[in-house]
């Protein structure tokens, strides 16, 4: 069965539509709790969105991996390697632009090392540096490696690395201050390009954490290519014969899977709390077994009972350029952010400024009435609609970007 579901397309783009909508509050003073992360330990929705795209992509790899097999090893490498330097960089590039800020009235440009505050300068890792990374090394793993195997190396990954968890964090090793993995950021990476969400220079997409998110990309694989196959693989019902291979044995293993992960996260996560921001091996399981039942949802939906309408085809064109949509909604408010609009002075008479964005939010959306929380929300999901219509323009010239 080498049909591509329309249903993992629509949730990828859901995925997409969500990540855009967390990341561009319009105010992340007023946020409602189901759209923050969790503070630490612990999953709110929010926290499903990455690992969810990670498994996207990992969808995507089991419809062009046979391709690339057939290719041969040379079509391979320069695919992996190039696709994975491309989102790299683009995600350094988010990073660092516009190249200049605001340094009182003047334009400054954005130093590689702050070289006033040498502690302080670029961000190299985020979000499309831990999806490029990932899509690499499970790249590497399901092209070399038999399912078997591939299954034994998630797991030996999962295990690696609460073992390194343990073994080299602090008093309390799945603290922010005994995780090892900050240590490794800090020396290999350098203080100055870490990310300071925390209050302090800590990392939420570094190197070690990473480990446990190819895993994620590896789980995404598996099921894509189980579904495509439409049958039961030979790790999920060993001792089943594969029958007629229906489309209701498939949604069967799927939902029994997601079952089964989602409770050996929980399980897991006792002892190996589930975090995002240190990205727990327990967490990988708690993410996967919800994304399994999500996909098992959608196919259901949208593949059994044949349901076509608005809110598919609305997460269906986010879905058609991912990436580029995700990239602009990380350019364009920075963009914007040089655009000056002043809003009275302060106190010591200095001039007050505000951006065509924060105007908008201040002006329209915080004037719709309730909580601060409501114009919060109502400007992200009118920035999601723009986003969706520039999309929408470009399905419809058929313009696709892809790397």
């Amino acid at each position: 069965m080498n049909q591509r579901y329309y249903s993992l397309d629509v949730f990828r783009g859901a995925t997409v539509a969500l990540m855009i909508l967390v990341n561009n509050p319009g105010t992340w003073s007023h946020i409602f709790s189901p759209l923050e992360h969790a503070a630490w330990h612990g999953a709110t929705p929010t926290d499903l969105v990455f690992p969810f795209f990670l498994f996207a992509v990992g969808n995507a790899m089991a419809f062009v991996m046979p391709r690339l097999r057939e290719a041969g090893n040379a079509v391979f490498w320069k695919k992996v390697l190039k696709r994975t330097a491309l989102i790299f960089l683009i995600g350094l590039f988010i990073n660092w632009w516009p190249f200049v800020q605001w340094d009182g009235d003047a334009l400054a440009f954005k130093h590689w090392v702050n070289p006033e505050d040498p502690e302080r300068g670029i961000r190299i890792l985020g979000v499309l540096q831990r999806i490029a990374l990932a899509y690499c090394f499970a790249s590497i793993i399901v092209y070399y490696l038999k399912e078997k195997s591939v299954i034994v190396v998630s797991a030996l990954l999962l295990l690696l690395y609460w073992g390194l968890c343990a073994a080299f964090g602090g008093a309390d090793p799945y603290s922010l201050a005994g995780w090892f993995g900050n240590a490794i950021d800090q020396r290999v990476i350098g203080v100055a390009h870490l990310y300071r969400g925390e209050g302090v220079p800590f990392e939420p997409e570094g190197l070690m954490s990473t480990l446990p998110s190819i895993v994620q990309v590896i789980f995404g694989y598996l099921t894509g290519r189980y579904i495509r196959e439409k049958g039961e693989v030979s790790w999920l019902w060993p001792r089943l014969p594969n029958r007629d291979g229906s489309i209701y044995r498939m949604l069967g293993g799927l939902l029994v899977m997601a079952v089964l992960l989602y409770v050996a996260g929980l399980c897991w996560g006792l002892g190996f709390p589930i975090n995002k921001k240190i990205w727990t091996s327990s967490y990988v399981l708690y993410t996967t077994g919800l994304a399994l039942f999500a996909i098992g949802v959608m196919i259901w939906y949208i593949e059994v009972l044949d349901v076509r309408n608005w809110l598919t085809r609305f997460f269906d064109v986010f879905g058609k350029n991912p990436l580029f949509i995700f990239v602009l909604s990380g350019l364009l408010p920075r963009l914007l952010g040089l655009f000056r609009i002043s809003t009275g002075v302060n106190d010591a008479g200095e001039t007050l400024y505000t951006t065509p964005l924060g105007w908008f939010y201040t002006h329209v959306c915080a004037r719709v009435p309730g909580p601060p929380e409501i114009g919060s929300l109502c400007y992200a999901l009118v920035f999601v609609g723009f986003c969706w219509a520039i999309c929408y323009v470009m399905d419809q010239k058929k313009i696709y970007v892809k790397v």
